[in-house]
């Protein structure tokens, strides 16, 4: 038979209901209290029912995390950061794939779907700031990546501008002055793409380097396929590039495969450097330079910002976070000899 409330109340000496607002956390407890019932709860060995404890609460337990690409490392190491921190905050995470599509996303923000769940960490990618705005405030939300700025949700993203700048900085140090961008978006100027190309340009501007429309590569999409097409047709110019900052690792290890098709070196011939750190770019070859968001940071402070909305904890006004990055250098940047210049 399994250890009751009323088990730890006789071992610490206390009432029922004080043991009762110790594991919910219903009240304050005088400190010296509070920690003869921790005492008595780890002597017995209890362990809460938490689905029962949500039901009393009227919550489910359950967190959705809703990201537009299942299959990509990026989403998943973030995900497996996500699930960790709500297992020890006592809820379930259940990961739904939007694909990017409209209609996915609008079902997410939905308030007959929400009711599923307590609370939503979601990274928009179709859905606009407006219908974002419309979505009922009855089920909390935390947004992660740069689908929607400027909302009433705690927003979690990296400055993209300033990892550009790192990226072609690293590969302007390198003597490269013929650096491509591949990934290119038409859309909303706020898009990843568009703040990475930005950020790209700047940096260019900033090592008194001209900016080559030629050398800002579009894709339809951002996986290791399109990085490869994209790559090809650089390579293919009269006046190719010596290195290629990508959109993110997936593309950065496409083009490396185009690279090495043409019979190129790399890094001698061309470098290239990515962003996300995902676990193939260490084991690519070569391994892949790269811009390392704080995966885990992420995954962990979205669901912990949710938990706390979740269960009104004051935590203050929501607010724009932007987590910690670094540069990685691999061997697709170093290593090799730096190119002669007339």
């Amino acid at each position: 038979m399994g250890v009751s409330l009323k088990d730890i109340a006789a071992r610490a000496g206390v009432s029922l209901s004080t043991v009762s607002n110790v594991v919910n956390g219903y009240r304050p407890v005088g400190e010296e209290t509070r920690q003869r019932v921790q005492s008595a709860i780890d002597e017995l060995g209890y362990a809460p029912n938490l689905s029962a404890r949500h039901l009393r609460l009227g919550r489910s337990g359950i967190i959705a995390l809703a990201i537009p690409e299942f299959d990509n490392p990026y989403f998943a190491e973030l995900a497996g950061a996500a699930i960790r921190e709500a297992a020890g905050l006592g809820y379930t995470l259940v990961m739904e794939d939007t694909a990017g599509a409209y209609e996915r996303e609008v079902l997410m923000i939905d308030n007959s779907r929400r009711q599923i769940f307590d609370g939503l960490i979601f990274s928009p990618v179709a859905v606009s700031r407006e219908e974002v705005l419309a979505s009922p405030p009855t089920t909390p939300m935390v947004l992660i990546g740069e689908g929607v700025y400027d909302v009433p949700h705690d927003h979690i993203a990296i400055d993209n501008i300033a990892a550009s700048h790192v990226a072609v900085q690293h590969l302007v140090s390198l003597d490269r002055y013929r650096i491509a961008f591949i990934g290119a978006q038409a859309g909303d100027h706020r898009q990843s793409a568009h703040l990475r190309l930005r950020g790209y340009r700047e940096a260019l501007a900033g090592a008194g380097l001209p900016w080559d429309p030629a050398l800002a590569a579009p894709t339809t999409a951002f996986g290791r396929a399109d990085g490869l097409l994209a790559m090809r047709d650089l390579l293919a110019r009269t006046q190719p590039p010596d290195a290629v900052f990508a959109y993110n690792d997936l593309v950065a290890i496409g083009a490396i495969r185009a690279v090495v098709e043409a019979g190129l070196r790399i890094p001698d011939d061309v470098a290239v450097i990515g962003i996300d750190d995902i676990e193939d770019g260490r084991f690519s070859n070569p391994t892949l330079t790269t811009i390392a968001p704080d995966k885990e940071h992420i995954g962990r402070l979205a669901v912990r910002r949710l938990v706390a909305r979740i269960e009104g904890t004051p935590v203050g006004p929501p607010y724009d976070v932007q987590p910690p990055f670094r540069l990685v250098t691999r061997e697709s940047t170093l290593g090799g000899r730096r190119p002669i210049r007339a």
